[in-house]
């Protein structure tokens, strides 16, 4: 398991203002948690330089842009010998319309999310994609009705 960085109070307070708004300025930045603008950029480019920010990106509305179908799908591997695992997550990581990619315990082997234009399209996804992923024995799938939280800062509280 890997060990959680030691931040300060200033680089959680970083963390926290860019999940709300990734766009922010390194002035406003600086402005927002109460430190003057080198300080800050230094802190910011640590957070980088060490992994803990990732990357910055954009949240779409799904619906906006004709992604109105969304759904869970609960994936087994008929065999889970290292080159099909291998194989199956590469797969995974090649498909658009897969937005999310989870190893689980429990039922199933993996837990994806899936968004397509409707429920006719996820149909054809699943006999041009799902169905020829590698290793692939049984899928199980949970279509969306709402999405109550989606997508959510990570909390930050055992940090401070």
């Amino acid at each position: 398991m890997k060990t959680v960085p030691s931040l300060d109070a200033y680089s959680v307070k970083i963390l926290e203002a860019l999940q709300a708004d990734g766009r922010l300025s390194v002035q406003d930045l600086a402005n927002k948690i109460g430190l003057s603008t080198t300080p800050t950029w230094k802190r910011l480019k640590a957070l980088e330089q060490n992994g803990i920010i990732r990357h910055y990106t954009t949240v779409l509305d799904r619906h906006q842009v004709g992604l109105g179908n969304c759904v869970m799908a609960e994936v087994n591997l008929a065999r889970h010998v290292e080159n099909v695992v291998e194989e199956f997550e590469q797969a995974v990581q090649r498909c658009a319309a897969i937005i999310e990619c989870y190893s689980t315990t429990g039922q199933g082997d993996y837990l994806l999310k899936v968004v397509t234009p409707d429920i006719a399209s996820y149909d054809a996804f699943l006999h041009s994609v799902v169905f020829k992923l590698p290793g692939v024995s049984e899928i199980r799938s949970a279509v969306v009705l709402r999405e109550i939280k989606s997508p959510s800062p990570l909390p930050l509280e055992h940090l401070g």
